[in-house]
């Protein structure tokens, strides 16, 4: 992995603009420990400056960046890995390109050179990059097709500017970055920043799947690849076909991310979908996996257990570390200062933690991330056919679960009747698109209104608060409403919630974690099939069980589901509660301006007392507040 940054335009002299981009490649370090390189080219109209910084992983000796075509007309910084670059070197060579690196960057250069903008459709990995065309006065971005790799852009004052990451745009002098108010107000609803957003006010993520060019002045954006419909590729398969293609596609995805010049293992959580792809190694390699695991002392949250069983069966050589409330409260203020937008995911703390072990022994690391947007895997899906069930008995399921989440009880384990109550009852009386958002949100733009002392303008319109949510479910006419919850998580929560937090902890520990469930031809294939073979009945991932099961010992395949979670209502209770209360008590939120304070006063009573869980709500405050205390933005 690596990181990417650049700029065009710039009012600053060539030794200025050198400052700048080594500046900016400067804070990206960690995304590419092993190299440096600048380039800068002060005669062209415009000005282009680039800046990379790099991981090696593949042709450890000669994939320095940026790097550049023969005829000198393309220059690219690139980020990420294309798993399929050798296949398209001997397509290109069959066409008269020759090539003095094995670096995939070269490949793309020559692809684009070849091609253009279509290039794209070969490419099977994880990529952002961006290429200077000296001849078109262009710069090309583009960025894979589930968003595995950042790319952050902005124009202000005519200046372009790119990086992998916000904090590196934050180097540039010209660009005055400020906070912004509805961000921060669709953060606490979504519990990230969605797409394409960002917490800065004009600054901006490319959408996975797009492309950008910049030129003369002007920025346009276009998709190369989407989703297919269901049911549009199979050609009248059965059941036990759908499940053989499956397994045949999972192997060859994780074969094909074994490419590496440096030591690889993988992430093993003890659940079906990295377990799957542990086995899949094991069958692949010579040599033992080296596998990583985090347990948790809280029995309702502790997977290791299952990991150490797969860890067994297919003798890997198995790292574990046991995560405690003490470690996360020492931990969360660092990670949440090294992100550079806050996101809400508890499992941001120990994803951390796995990571740094995980890198202590190698540079890759393959993960299960994926399945469960594939293959129905969150309870989420479950709870939206039940919500369409409830939906139909009109004011008496409102008014039932209104009674349900009073009178429940409220717990700190992995379930709180209470809490599940609460959101149902959001949940049960929006529109169908807004339902699963009703679900999983953490503070709802209703609850926002009395929580802000000056409401931000958005959350005065439903429609427009949401109106990501809503593009993404009116994009995919999928005739099956539960075909539309499956795409809005993959080009949603997936996006924005778990690749974000993956790719920002395995960075922040130079490790590069690759995905085998999330290659393409899986991907198109798992989306071509019916929802009724992914979710049956309450069956969860029923297709990818009957593909996989025989790799499993007992107790794996059929266990309830659990997550990469922590305790956070009750850590919020205990060892955390300091920190909260220093964050969130009266006195800070009078100093700042921002929230009630008799409002969020009541939160933390009713929490702490067992009246309520506010669990979502009280974790997505701590880490806005954290996060605004450790970058100290100016706020719009």
């Amino acid at each position: 992995m690596c990181g990417i940054a650049g700029f065009l335009n710039s009012p600053l002299p060539p030794e200025g603009q050198r400052r700048f981009v080594e500046a900016m490649t400067k804070v990206l370090a960690h995304r590419g420990p092993d190299e440096t390189g600048h380039w800068l080219d002060t005669s062209s109209t415009p000005a282009v400056a680039l800046g990379h910084t790099r991981l090696s992983i593949i042709d450890l000796s000669d994939g320095q960046q940026p790097m550049f075509d023969p005829t000198g007309r393309l220059a690219i910084t690139f980020n990420g890995e294309i798993y399929n670059f050798l296949e398209i070197r001997e397509q290109l060579e069959a066409k008269g390109h020759s090539f003095s690196t094995r670096s995939d960057t070269e490949v793309i250069l020559h692809a684009y050179l070849e091609k253009g903008a279509d290039c794209l459709q070969d490419f099977e990995g994880m990529f952002a990059l961006a290429i200077w065309d000296k001849q078109e006065q262009t710069l090309f971005a583009a960025r894979d097709r589930a968003g595995k790799k950042p790319f952050y852009y902005t124009l202000k004052n005519g200046v372009f500017a790119f990086a992998s990451e916000l904090t590196a745009l934050a180097q540039l002098p010209f660009l005055e970055l400020r906070a912004d108010r509805e961000a921060m107000a669709r953060f606490l609803a979504h519990k990230f920043v969605p797409t394409p957003q960002t917490i800065y006010q004009g600054v901006y993520k490319l959408k996975p799947g797009h492309f950008l060019r910049f030129k003369e002045g002007d920025i346009s954006t276009r998709a190369f690849w989407d989703l297919p419909l269901p049911e549009s590729r199979l050609q009248g398969m059965d059941e036990a076909q759908c499940a053989d293609k499956i397994r045949e596609l999972c192997a060859t995805a994780s074969t094909r991310r074994l490419i590496s010049d440096v030591p690889l293992g993988a992430f093993l959580s003890g659940g079906i979908d990295s377990s799957a792809i542990v086995a899949l190694m094991a069958k692949a390699c010579s040599e033992p996996v080296k596998t990583f695991s985090i347990g948790f002392s809280e029995p309702s949250y502790d997977e290791s257990p299952f990991a150490r069983l797969v860890a067994e069966k297919y003798a890997t050589d198995h790292y574990e570390e046991t995560l405690s409330a003490l470690s996360t409260g020492s931990l969360l203020p660092e990670i949440v200062a090294r992100q550079d937008e806050p996101m809400a995911d508890p499992s941001i703390v120990p994803t951390y933690l796995l990571s740094g072990i995980t890198r202590k022994k190698v540079t890759v690391a393959l993960s299960g991330d994926g399945g469960d947007e594939l293959f129905a895997g969150y309870q989420h899906y479950l709870g939206f056919k039940f919500l369409q069930r409830l939906k139909k008995l009109g004011p008496v399921s409102s008014g039932t679960l209104a009674l349900a989440k009073r009178i429940l009880p409220a717990s700190t384990g992995y379930v709180s009747p209470r809490h599940v109550a609460d959101r149902l009852h959001g949940a049960v009386t929006a529109p169908t698109w807004l339902c699963v958002q009703k679900l999983l949100e953490a503070v709802a733009r209703e609850k926002q209104l009395d929580l802000w002392q000056a409401p931000p303008q958005a959350l005065n319109d439903r429609d427009a608060f949401y109106a990501e949510t809503r593009a993404l479910w009116d994009a995919f006419p999928a005739k099956n409403p539960l075909d539309r919850v499956f795409y809005l998580f993959f080009k949603q929560y997936m996006l924005d919630y778990i690749l974000v937090k993956v790719d920002r902890c395995s960075m922040m520990h130079s490790l590069e974690v690759r995905a085998p469930l999330l290659d393409r031809d899986l991907v198109e294939f798992a989306f071509a099939l019916p929802a009724r073979l992914k979710l049956k009945g309450s069956t969860h991932k029923y297709i990818f069980k009957q593909a996989v099961a025989d790799l499993f010992p007992d107790g794996i395949v059929n266990r309830k589901k659990r997550g990469f979670l922590i305790p956070v209502a009750a850590w919020l209770k205990d060892q955390l509660k300091p920190l909260m209360h220093e964050l969130l008590g009266e006195d800070a939120l009078k100093r700042q301006g921002l929230f009630q304070p008799k409002y969020v006063a009541r939160m933390l009573i009713e929490h702490e007392s067992g009246k309520a869980d506010h669990r979502e709500e009280l974790w997505a405050l701590l880490v806005l507040q954290l996060w605004l205390k450790s970058h100290s933005p100016a706020i719009a």
